[in-house]
């Protein structure tokens, strides 16, 4: 698995919407995401959100006017995808908001994932979906290295976080230390 342009993470998708206002209300109300500082040397009207470990970049359409046509909820669409922590909670929710989706499952193998679709107010399609219940199997001619660099990567990240939970314990620790070892003057 070659990085050619030595890339780290997907940093923000950019959505043209009809109402900049609208759809900072969807994204905050409906997925969690909260407005962020924007560049103030910018020309033309946008947002900036973040959640996940993404951005959102909202940018207000020249046709302002024009309302966005009905679309059908096609799972074949393009789409943004959000991983879901509880699947039976995030559809409550979007049935006491209201909200019109499809539901979906896939199975593979025994696995199954369960996928909600629905529309911003621009008519991108929104998926909610609990597919990290599936296994990610690299496909290329050398597999089985892929898997194993992937393994490797993984838990490597692990690791790190593992490595900083330890070092944030150890700096708790000394600052107990501290803290005891102060005089209390209330004591004496």
């Amino acid at each position: 698995m070659k990085n050619p342009l030595r890339l780290k993470a997907v940093n923000h998708i950019s959505i043209v919407c009809n109402s900049v206002e609208k759809s900072v209300d969807f994204y905050q109300r409906v997925l969690g995401f909260y407005p962020v500082k924007r560049p103030a040397s910018f020309t033309f009207h946008g947002a900036w959100l973040y959640n996940y470990g993404m951005g959102i970049h909202l940018l207000q359409s020249c046709e302002a006017d024009e309302k966005p046509k009905k679309r059908v909820i096609n799972p074949k669409d393009n789409h943004l995808s959000f991983q879901s922590e509880n699947m039976g909670a995030t559809e409550k929710q979007l049935k006491e908001m209201r909200i019109e989706y499809v539901k979906c499952e896939v199975e593979d193998d025994g696995i199954f994932v369960d996928q909600l679709f629905f529309h911003d107010p621009d008519g991108l399609m929104i998926e909610i979906c609990n597919c990290d219940n599936l296994p990610i199997l690299p496909l290329s001619a050398d597999s089985p290295t892929a898997a194993a660099r992937l393994c490797s990567m993984q838990q490597a990240e692990q690791q790190q976080k593992l490595q900083q939970i330890q070092n944030a314990a150890v700096q708790m620790m000394q600052l107990q230390q501290l803290l005891f070892s102060i005089p209390c003057n209330a004591c004496t």
